[in-house]
């Protein structure tokens, strides 16, 4: 059974790796055949195993594939993207708060707009009017309210980038198949007050209990964990809370995980048994040890149900489902066998977990807990044993989790273990039953303690987070799977003999350096920013960064979410220069986080409120055998007075013996004259990077043809506001490749031999990408 659990779920996750969808008949017909050989020899037990290991992974390769098609035919037409479309539905999950307005779920009952076509859920935002009074009319929604809403939709789209954040998956997984926003013009009329449906009322029920820790806590600073705590909204959360939290590595705590409803369940169980050992009645009527089961159980349940359900949440409560049946039942299934259980209903029913790093982490957190466990059966009682089980526990957790955690996320906070060892009985046992004990009985007083307690446990993780975080590149995938080979080598029971080889099985992942261009060669990555820019250069011992991308609301910016992770997973400790071309936010909206997070050598912009070193035409260095040259803005052009920030954007020449790469910023028509004037030789290049992100002010017919490019990038956003680039711009380079990032993802070209360039969406496609 556990061969054939585990070949459903190889299946699935290899569904979850193809650009398309296969054709479902064949597919279907080879499971088929593959039914009939294992009754055909099954007779013979080992090739029947063999044959059942290959039937169940072909099942669960269908079964992916049966659930993605259907969620593919429900899908926004292209040709109803963008346009005004008038509907009723029903707010279907609890609305979260950003800068300009909030953000919900909204199940779509009806299409009022004659031919209109949407999917069945999607993603709306409302963003309020500068207004006060705009703000308290525009936003009183509620969960389970049905609306009549003009909206303006798009596909499900995200930035694609190595190491980055699969945003459409994260959206296919959940359903939402499509996102825009509430026409602010357009008359937004509540049609009823609520609608009861069970998942709807389970909804307006976490938005209750919201609004009373908010009326208790007030601006209370951590007001915002224990709102998440209790009832999953980690919108509330400020930026810098999760900087604390992740800078430590507890963050796993500040959201509702499958440790919490474990502890909750424990804990609730804990208490139910020990009050039915003291009616003697009861324990005629049931036994205690199986009221502890069904209680704990149902205390998981609700409080999955109140946390929305979230995918860890499901991931935990199927587990201990699986495990409260076998004890109720009394028997013993063992641990692989109950964690293989468990795995079974979450891919049967959400067969995209696999996409979720939470996924692996709580799966791999369970089964060291359980590995370990099983190895320390019969050990003596007392204090000294608790502590050596806490104490190993806190061992296979942090040792066990490291190579994921260095896949996946690049990072290791070094006081993870004494933060966690204080952190998660604190939070788990005392914080978050406060707060859920107040979601039953309303007195101020336990969020008051909680809070408290909270503050002590926040001074603590402020006074730990001077100790550095290991950062380096990300490993390969072998070299991630002989480190858990190593893990699990080195957590065998005492007495086994060297296990320290183990240790030896790791340093392949820890010690991992990230490949760097040959002397003489530069590697330039476009990133996928949306609309704005973002260029890393790298040659063999310096890089460069062009750019820090837009900055997407007050808690957000494209320097956080996207160039400091893809700079640490490629083994960036430093940026050797920084140019900030101009002032616009879509070009230096994450400057601020780039300067906090990495070493910067020398600044170059603008911008005089950056204090940089002026970027100036005719400045030139060299690293490792390439040459970098500024060619705008001239001196003279800092004494105009009043100039547009984009006609001073910096601009970059990158060239070496194989070619040449034309950074252009925002530059417009008269700036690329003034270039063809001063500099007409060195505009001459292989690559250019299409200025102003194709707008019709820039890219003129002289400009491209000084330029002569072979390869043409366009950094722009999806669909954006500005509707670039311009469809006449675009034919202007019809000599050249075209590359557009809202299309094609982050672009990497190398200045080496042939000039080899490649885009993050064709290497890496899957087959929900644009749908």
């Amino acid at each position: 059974m556990r061969s054939n659990i585990l070949a459903f779920a190889i299946g699935i996750g290899l569904l979850q790796m193809q650009a398309t969808l296969p054709a479902l008949s064949p597919l279907a017909g080879v499971v088929l055949a593959a039914l009939v050989l294992l009754w055909l020899g099954r007779r013979q037990p080992r090739v029947a195993r063999v044959i059942a290991a290959v039937a169940c992974t072909l099942a669960g390769f269908l079964w992916a594939t049966v659930l993605a098609e259907h969620r593919l035919r429900d899908r926004l037409p292209s040709e109803w993207e963008g346009r005004d479309v008038q509907v009723v539905g029903v707010v279907a999950s609890l609305p979260h708060g950003f800068e300009r307005g909030e953000r919900f779920a909204f199940d779509v009952e009806a299409v009022e707009t004659p031919g209109a076509r949407l999917p069945r859920r999607i993603m709306l935002s409302w963003y309020h009017g500068w207004l006060e009074d705009e703000w308290r009319d525009g936003l009183a929604i509620r969960p389970a309210e049905r609306w009549r809403f003009t909206v303006r939709l798009k596909r499900p789209h995200g930035n694609a980038n190595p190491h980055g954040f699969d945003y459409e998956a994260w959206l296919f997984e959940r359903g939402l198949r499509a996102t825009g926003y509430v026409r602010p013009r357009a008359v937004a009329q509540r049609l009823d007050d609520f609608v009861a449906r069970p998942a709807y009322v389970i909804e307006r029920l976490r938005d209750r209990l919201r609004r009373s820790f908010s009326e208790a806590l007030g601006d209370a600073p951590y007001a915002g964990v224990l709102v998440a705590l209790a009832v999953g909204d980690q919108q509330a959360i400020p930026a810098e809370q999760w900087r604390l939290f992740r800078q430590t590595g507890v963050i796993h705590l500040m959201s509702i995980s499958g440790l919490h409803v474990t502890m909750v369940a424990a804990l609730f169980a804990a208490v139910i048994g020990w009050l039915w050992r003291r009616g003697e009645s009861l324990m005629l009527l049931v036994p205690a040890q199986k009221a502890a089961i069904a209680a704990g159980w149902l205390a998981a349940f609700v409080y999955a149900m109140i946390a929305g359900f979230s995918v860890p949440t499901q991931r935990t409560l199927y587990m201990l489902t699986v495990v409260a049946l076998a004890l109720w039942s009394g028997r013993n299934l063992g641990a692989s066998r109950s964690l293989l259980l468990a795995l079974l209903p979450v891919l049967w029913l959400d067969p995209w977990a696999v996409l979720a790093p939470g996924f692996w982490l709580s799966f791999a957190a369970v089964g060291l807990l359980f590995f370990v466990g099983t190895a320390r059966v019969g050990v003596a009682r007392g204090w000294r044993s608790a502590l050596a089980n806490w104490g190993t526990t806190q061992w296979a957790v942090t040792i066990g989790t490291l190579p994921l955690l260095l896949l996946m996320f690049q990072q290791f906070s070094l006081v993870s273990p004494l933060a966690n060892a204080v952190a998660i009985p604190l939070v788990s046992f005392v914080i978050t039953p406060l707060a859920l004990l107040f979601a039953v009985i309303p007195w101020p007083l336990l969020l008051s303690i909680a809070h408290w307690l909270l503050s002590g446990l926040m001074a603590f993780l402020a006074w730990l987070v001077v100790w550095p975080v290991w950062e380096q590149p990300a490993p390969s995938l072998a070299a991630t799977l002989l480190a858990v080979f190593g893990v699990i080598w080195l957590l065998l029971p005492r007495g086994f003999p060297a296990r320290w080889l183990g240790l030896s099985l790791l340093l392949p992942a820890l010690l991992w350096r990230a490949e760097r261009p040959a002397a003489g060669e530069a590697w330039v990555d476009v990133l996928d920013v949306g609309q704005g820019l973002a260029v890393v250069v790298r040659t063999a011992g310096h890089t460069l960064l062009y750019d820090t991308g837009p900055l997407y609301s007050a808690e957000s910016d494209a320097g956080q979410r996207i160039i400091v992770p893809y700079l640490r997973a490629h083994g960036v400790q430093r940026i050797d220069t920084l140019v900030v071309t101009h002032r616009d936010k879509d070009h230096s909206g994450g400057v601020v986080a780039v300067e906090e997070a990495l070493p910067i050598g020398r600044r170059l912009s603008s911008m005089p409120e950056l204090q940089p070193e002026p970027c100036v035409a005719g400045q030139t260095w060299e690293w490792d055998g390439v040459r970098f040259t500024m060619l705008h803005p001239a001196a003279a052009d800092y004494e105009r007075p009043a100039v547009r920030s984009n006609h001073m954007s910096c601009v970059l020449r990158v060239e070496n013996a194989f070619g040449g790469v034309l950074l252009s910023s925002d530059i417009e028509a008269r700036d690329e004259q003034a270039l063809l004037g001063r500099a007409p030789a060195l505009l001459r290049s292989e690559i250019l990077l299409v200025p102003h992100h194709g707008s019709g002010t820039s890219s003129t017919a002289e400009f491209i043809a000084a330029v002569g490019a072979r390869e043409a990038i366009i950094p722009v956003g999806y669909r954006n506001r500005f509707q670039h680039p311009r469809p006449d711009v675009v034919e202007r380079y019809a000599g050249s490749r075209v590359w557009r990032t809202d299309r094609d993802g982050a672009v990497q070209l190398k200045l080496a031999s042939g000039l080899p360039l490649s885009s993050y969406r064709t290497a890496y496609r899957r087959y929900w990408h644009g749908q």
